[in-house]
């Protein structure tokens, strides 16, 4: 089946929602034993379109197979043959019933460029026409909502299906085997929600905390409930986080928000970055580094220490974590927000002009023909060198003073910040300045003869002839840096349309010239022809899945466990 897809945070990461016509079209076949006799008939009586007493999806049968004489018989079931049907079934027929909550398949984005592209799912029947699935799992299949199709394929036979549930489900695609670190972890609202959950000394009144709690699946410990001086119970944002992690987890690590890397967490000055002892949020701050899917620390360390269904029962819990804080404290972004007082403003505006004065005054000095060229460099490669400097200073000392008046209480900082979507550049360059456009890693020069627009002097090198954008994009930009701008665009959109082409061929030459290598049990590599390539696998043994982060060992953590007794 193919359709386009959706998102459903209430979805556990295993679970894929099949909308009931595709569930009533595929089909799985059961075998009729003595065993599920009885079952098989009732379900051939439901005919092929049953639903409960409540008017909810419940399985039927389409077809019935049957042998005889060696001639295969595939007899359709319909509301009027049904009741007859079931009264001839007998042992060895093969019932073709539909889809139900629970059958494991596959689900598949194309491109399938690596492992993690197809996945076994366990099927949730779900109304409507898309297909649903955890936003955590968008980071393998590398989906988006803007339309995006995917495909499912049922199983048809029993060991496909046991090979599936234990090889191919979710939750054992956690970690990369790409990098050794987790691929699927919690993405932008998810991160956004533990982040307001945690930062700071949070308290959140009993009502709120237990509305969060409930929305959590499988709790196995409840925060502890204080008393404010009113009388009033609230519970600490941090003892809420704690409640979903293991009891014996020890770990610390920086956070993404902390702003003074790289720093000892012990001795952390903000107190943002991260301190777990035995399943107690100490100190610091849930972000990107402790949940983000490619980052997440405390992912890492549980998928290892407590296995996949360990990583999964987190993740499950730390998603609707995430998505019932945010609902609950709410969070909104607006064009408001890119708003920098006039004194700020003024100061871009003299670093901008103080910028193009300094490219001025490079210019001068190089058809003076003072200007010093660099070691191995041409005095035009140097001037160009310098100048592109120069801009870049300009655009970092706009981004700087826009960052001094955008702080934490701000959404899109936050954003930024938590590692929940977006950076601080993209901040600067809506509230200060776009900066330097480039072609090739360069100013643009190409265009007229001598200049680049007709808008401009024959032989001006300045800064704005050349494509440097002094203007934010929430001022708007001129006619000239709107041209320039598109062309750095453009640059993007080819080059990004030809790598696409190359890495794919190169890929299919690769697939090609490494398809007959397999590893043998005496860990050695080997072809077809059993030729040794290599005596060790990876010339070290280590698989990179089961790697930390590539290395074969973590040694900080079994110092730590070493300590501790374990």
């Amino acid at each position: 089946a193919r359709t386009v897809i959706s998102p459903d945070p209430n979805l556990s990461i295993n679970e894929v929602g099949v909308p009931i016509e595709m569930a009533r079209e595929l089909t799985v076949p059961v075998k009729v034993t003595s065993h599920n006799l009885n079952w098989c008939k009732e379900m051939v009586r439901r005919g092929p379109n049953p639903v409960s007493d409540r008017g909810e999806y419940i399985p039927g049968v389409n077809y019935i197979i049957r042998e005889r004489g060696g001639i295969r018989q595939r007899i359709k079931v319909t509301k009027k043959n049904a009741q007859d049907l079931a009264e001839k079934l007998e042992e060895g027929m093969i019932i073709e019933r539909q889809l139900m909550d629970g059958d494991i398949v596959l689900f598949n984005r194309q491109p399938s460029l690596h492992r993690m592209s197809m996945m076994a799912h366990k099927v949730k029947v779900v109304p409507y026409k898309t297909f649903r699935f955890n936003l955590s799992v968008c980071p393998p299949y590398n989906a988006d909502f803007d339309g995006d199709e995917m495909n499912l394929h049922v199983l048809q036979g029993e060991e496909a299906r046991a090979e599936a549930e234990i090889l191919l489900k979710v939750q054992e695609h956690i970690l990369s085997p790409r990098f050794g670190g987790p691929i699927i972890g919690a993405i932008h609202d998810h991160i956004t929600g533990c982040f307001l959950l945690t930062f700071g000394d949070k308290k959140v009144p009993l009502e709120d905390a237990t509305r969060i709690l409930s929305n959590i699946p499988e709790k196995e410990k409840l925060p502890k409930v204080h008393t404010d001086e009113n009388g009033k119970k609230f519970v600490y944002g941090k003892d809420i986080f704690s409640s979903i992690l293991p009891k014996d987890l020890t770990i610390s690590f920086p956070a993404k928000v902390c702003s003074h890397p790289p720093c000892d967490p012990k001795d952390c000055p903000t107190k943002t970055c991260v301190i777990i002892e035995k399943g107690v949020l100490k100190q610091g701050v849930i972000d990107e580094n402790a949940i983000g899917a490619f980052k997440g620390v405390i992912i890492d360390r549980i998928v290892r220490d407590h296995g996949s269904e360990g990583g999964r029962k987190f993740l499950d819990q730390v998603t609707r974590m995430g998505i019932a804080a945010i609902s609950l404290f709410g969070f909104t972004v607006g064009i408001d927000e890119e708003d920098i007082p006039v004194e700020a403003r003024r100061q871009i505006e003299e670093g901008i002009e103080k910028a193009k004065e300094k490219i001025n005054h490079l210019i001068e000095v190089y058809r003076r023909g003072e200007l010093e060229p660099l070691p191995g460099r041409s005095l035009e490669e140097t001037l160009e060198m310098e100048i592109m400097r120069v801009t870049g200073r300009a655009r970092d000392m706009a981004g700087e003073i826009a960052s001094r008046h955008l702080g934490l209480n701000n959404s899109s900082v936050i954003m930024a910040r938590s590692g929940a979507r977006g950076s601080m550049l993209n901040l600067s360059q809506m509230a200060g300045c776009v900066g330097q456009q480039a072609v090739r890693g360069e100013r643009i020069h190409r265009g007229y003869r001598n200049r680049t627009l007709p808008h401009f002097k024959k032989g001006d090198i300045g800064a704005e002839a050349k494509g440097f954008v002094a203007s934010s994009y929430k001022k708007g930009l001129t006619p000239t840096e709107y041209f320039f701008h598109s062309m750095g665009g453009r640059e993007g959109l080819v080059d990004t349309a030809v790598r696409t082409s190359r890495s794919g061929y190169m890929q299919r030459r690769l697939i090609n010239a490494l398809e007959n290598l397999k590893v043998e049990y005496d860990v050695t590599v080997r072809d077809t022809d059993g030729v040794i390539i290599q005596f060790v696998y990876g010339e070290d043994g280590v698989d990179p899945a089961k790697s930390v982060g590539g290395k074969a060992i973590d040694v900080n953590k079994i110092v730590v466990e070493v300590e501790e007794g374990r």
